[in-house]
């Protein structure tokens, strides 16, 4: 087949290149017929050119401008012209010129498509899946999918400038319990034994300190077998970072410059020098979750001070019982009707509050000449503040026009974390989370261990590998509670990006945490044994941290689906409708691994 080879690419002709005869190569992004003048939009990845057929003068381009379709692979030769200046086309960046043609050769028909190619599709999800190469040749996901090439470039040059060493760790390693599940892959020539993918490269870059790598970092390929949500994916990457010799405070100085210079150099974005730090206490106290979003305010408050002058029972109760209660001012909001309050105390419900009380702020249009009490609460629960409403009015700081809303319980935690959840929901709904802006803040201080109901042990709220806080040494035995681990979590509004710490580095350190766990020496052994055997031969003191390379580039393109920044994703049940994976595989493949499937086995 007669070819034309491309000279230029469908973003480049300018002004400059009139007179010239060149070659596009592309796909018939809109074609119009204007009384036989047509006029041809060709798309490619570089950006879009209009290609003019004046049909009366070249006759024979005639048919095949009536043939073309939408997205036709087409090659054009033709002549650059500077448009007319009542023609330019100021909105596309050729729109100074137009390329008229000589020759059109059509490289690739194109069946009816399934869905328009436009700036961002409509169509709903698993169409724009099975069909993801047509959705990937749209503009924006063109773009999305650029952003993310260029921020894996400012990464990689940022790091390698910064001394660390690249290296590839394997994808198939030992199954380690980390928190979820892994997939496994069958080993053929050892039935009945298994790799698993790896939830994270977490030991093998703690072995890589030892080895005396000092800095290391990956773009790794991770998976976790987990239901998927918008910002989860099974298989994700992220920028797997270790360094030896380092406190908390190296780590997090190294990645603030990282950030640094990844939005400077991608999306000339100019960040703190320095991130904000907040204790995991503070907030959860502040903001009721451990990833606040910063890019507004809306603090939650102690609203306990104000309950026993009040004949509020309920909350009398919570606090009785050791709980707590957590008022949220929203400014502006006392128009809320009482349909929109009950959604929010449905949305505070999902977190386990029993209820989300409330009350409005006016003026009082009956004051007394020189009198103080200029607000007054009303509605909900106002009536059990009848004596002491200035009190809560000056202690809470609100204005005429504001909503209170309060929950009550005796589980603290329950209380932070449903009334944040209302904060969060309030923050989207009321458009107060500019994506053009970038809020992070470093929480520090987790609690190294958590107290698992279902099976009365302790284990690690993070992961087993955490260097405690040295001022809890001598008590974790005894009271694992109140150990602080040396962890730390980068979040960027309202999304935990990336999740770090300082290792254990010692073999007696190690045990003690794997006892407390309720992990004995044997079982340590068999999981970790390769691990603490290399921390016999000179492991020195090191610490990481591992920001997730989707939700960066999602954060960074102003969306909220990682799917969007990922070129070939799983939907939200974990499966490629594109090429239909999951899926059976022949029997005799199975002989081979020693498989057997059973009926029903889900």
């Amino acid at each position: 087949m007669e070819t034309l080879k491309r000279t230029f690419d469908c973003g480049s002709l300018r002004v400059a290149h009139a007179g010239e005869i060149v070659v596009l190569n592309g796909w018939v992004h809109r074609k119009r017929n204007h009384g036989g003048v047509f006029f041809i939009n060709l798309r490619d990845r570089y950006g879009i050119t209009q290609i003019t057929v004046d049909t009366e003068v070249n006759t024979a381009l005639c048919a095949i401008c009536d043939e073309l379709r939408n997205e036709y692979c087409i090659a054009v030769k033709g002549k650059v012209e500077t448009r007319p200046l009542d023609m330019v086309n100021s909105s596309m960046e050729t729109g100074e010129i137009e390329l008229i043609a000589d020759e059109i050769i059509i490289l690739n028909k194109c069946e009816v498509l399934p869905f328009q190619i436009n700036e961002e599709s409509k169509a709903n999800e698993d169409l724009r899946l099975k069909y993801r190469y047509l959705d990937l040749r749209s503009n924006v996901m063109q773009e999305r999918i650029k952003l993310r090439s260029e921020t894996t470039f400012a990464i990689r040059q940022w790091m390698t400038e910064n001394g660390f060493y690249e290296i590839e760790t394997p994808t198939f390693i030992k199954s380690t319990p980390e928190g979820a599940r892994d997939y496994l892959v069958p080993s053929r020539l050892y039935p009945g034994k298994f790799y698993a993918l790896p939830q994270s490269p977490q030991l093998y870059k703690q072995i890589l300190m030892v080895a005396g790598f000092d800095k290391y970092f990956q773009i790794a390929r991770c998976y976790r077998d987990e239901d998927s949500r918008g910002d989860r994916q099974p298989e994700f990457t992220q920028i797997d970072i270790e360094m030896s010799f380092v406190e908390r405070d190296d780590v997090l100085s190294m990645t603030e410059g990282l950030m640094n210079h990844v939005f400077k150099k991608v999306k000339n974005v100019e960040l703190p020098q320095k991130f904000r730090r907040l204790s995991w206490e503070e907030a959860m106290e502040l903001y009721g979750s451990d990833k606040p979003d910063l890019r507004f305010d809306m603090q939650l408050q102690d609203f306990s001070p104000f309950v026993p002058k009040s004949a509020f029972q309920a909350f009398k109760d919570a606090l009785s019982a050791g709980g707590t209660v957590k008022a949220l001012v929203v400014k502006g909001k006392a128009d809320y009707s009482r349909k929109q309050i009950e959604e929010l105390e449905a949305h505070a419900k999902i977190y386990k509050a029993k209820g989300l009380a409330w009350m409005k702020i006016s003026e009082n249009k009956e004051q007394v000449a020189n009198s103080k009490e200029q607000l007054l609460l009303e509605g909900g629960a106002s009536k059990f503040f009848a004596d002491n409403a200035s009190e809560v009015i000056n202690g809470l700081g609100v204005q005429a026009g504001d909503l209170i809303l309060m929950v009550a319980d005796a589980n603290r935690k329950v209380a932070n974390v449903s009334l944040g959840a209302v904060r969060f929901k309030l923050g989207r709904d009321l458009g107060l989370c500019d994506p053009s802006k970038f809020e992070f803040v470093w929480i520090i201080d987790f609690p190294m261990f958590e107290f698992n109901d279902d099976t009365q042990k302790w284990q690690a709220a993070h992961h087993l590998f955490t260097w405690p806080q040295t001022q809890y040494h001598t008590t974790m035995e005894s009271d694992p509670g109140s150990v602080k681990g040396d962890l730390y979590d980068l979040v960027l509004n309202g999304y935990e990006l990336a999740s770090g710490s300082i290792r254990i580095h010692d073999c007696a350190m190690q045990n003690r945490v794997f006892e407390i766990a309720g992990i004995n020496s044997a079982e340590a052994e068999k999981k970790f044994g390769f691990l603490t055997e290399a921390f016999k031969y000179g492991a020195p003191p090191h610490g990481g941290i591992a920001p997730g390379l989707d939700r960066l580039v999602m954060i960074m393109a102003g969306i909220t689906s990682l799917k969007d920044v990922i070129a070939f994703p799983k939907n939200s049940f974990a499966v490629s409708p594109m090429d239909d994976c999951p899926s059976e595989v022949d029997q005799k493949q199975l002989d081979e691994l020693g498989i057997v499937i059973r009926a029903n086995s889900c």
